[in-house]
């Protein structure tokens, strides 16, 4: 394969409005469309790359539609008196007991996987092979929203958080890497352009442990406009295709009304199947 032929597959986060991608990737499955070389997944979009990798249809949509909107995992009370405010450690728990990866499936498939977190020292993205032995503990990292989930994880001897705070949609790395074809799936609508920190000051404040990281954050909405940018106005030679949600996408970051959430998740897979029979 040259690298003039590769095609990869980005999957944008964005914690609930991940019910979108969850979506388009089960209608993936639905129509066995599956033309990748490689896939690049950030936080939620990580985790719904490893559910399609491993041929579980609805496990993604099932994980947000119904343990993610438990008070175990969303809970404000527990984040005031010094927990999570998204509580990881319940819901990796929690998964793992009811609905595991098929770790078999996802370890002899043959689609490179790679996992996008953010290293906390540094404020640098790092772009992780996911493999049998690190999967959960990297699908983990790369949720961790920094303040809403108070722990960071080490893998791999690095400790990390989710890497939306520095790559939310690893478009430029997928074409630094070969892709000359790249299907990307988004989460927030046609036209959306993210808005610096209103209190940069206070995030200095609150991260002043980790400064490298405030500043990661204080950046994010100018990096992220910039791969917005990429996306509309790609090199000559790499051809991008968007897969976005409608207008009438009322999914938040914490959404936990079950209608909205299954709206979006109906509208992924109608989005899926027009993206297929167009391609």
């Amino acid at each position: 394969m040259t690298l003039e032929s590769k095609h990869a597959l980005v999957v944008e986060g964005g914690a609930m409005r991940g019910i979108f991608a969850a979506g388009v990737l089960d209608g993936f499955i639905d129509h066995q469309y599956n033309p990748f070389d490689f896939c690049i997944g950030v936080s939620a979009g990580s985790t719904n790359l490893a559910s399609w990798l491993s041929n579980q249809r609805g496990r993604t949509y099932t994980i947000i539609s119904d343990y993610s909107c438990q008070p175990e995992f969303i809970n404000f009370k527990k984040f005031a008196k010094g927990g999570h405010l998204l509580d990881l450690d319940w819901l990796w728990e929690h998964i793992a007991l009811h609905y595991p990866y098929d770790m078999e499936a996802f370890d002899t498939q043959p689609l490179p996987f790679q996992v996008v977190t953010t290293d906390v020292e540094t404020g640098e993205p790092l772009y992780t092979q996911g493999e049998k032995s690190n999967l959960e503990e990297l699908l983990k990292a790369s949720c961790s929203v920094p303040m809403a989930y108070r722990t960071p994880l080490r893998v791999n001897g690095r400790k990390m958080i989710d890497g939306g705070v520095v790559d939310s949609i690893p478009v430029i790395e997928a074409y630094k890497q070969g892709a000359k074809q790249i299907t990307v799936i988004l989460s927030q609508k046609q036209g959306y352009k993210k808005r610096p920190p209103k209190a940069p000051w206070l995030l200095r404040r609150l991260m002043k442990e980790t400064p490298q990281l405030a500043e990661a954050m204080i950046t994010r909405a100018e990096q992220y406009n910039q791969t917005l940018e990429f996306i509309e106005n790609p090199p000559h030679d790499c051809t991008i295709k968007v897969i976005v949600p409608d207008d009438s996408f009322a999914v938040g970051r914490l959404t936990t009304d079950k209608d909205k959430l299954e709206a979006g998740y109906q509208m992924g897979l109608k989005a899926a199947e027009r993206f297929v029979t167009q391609t």
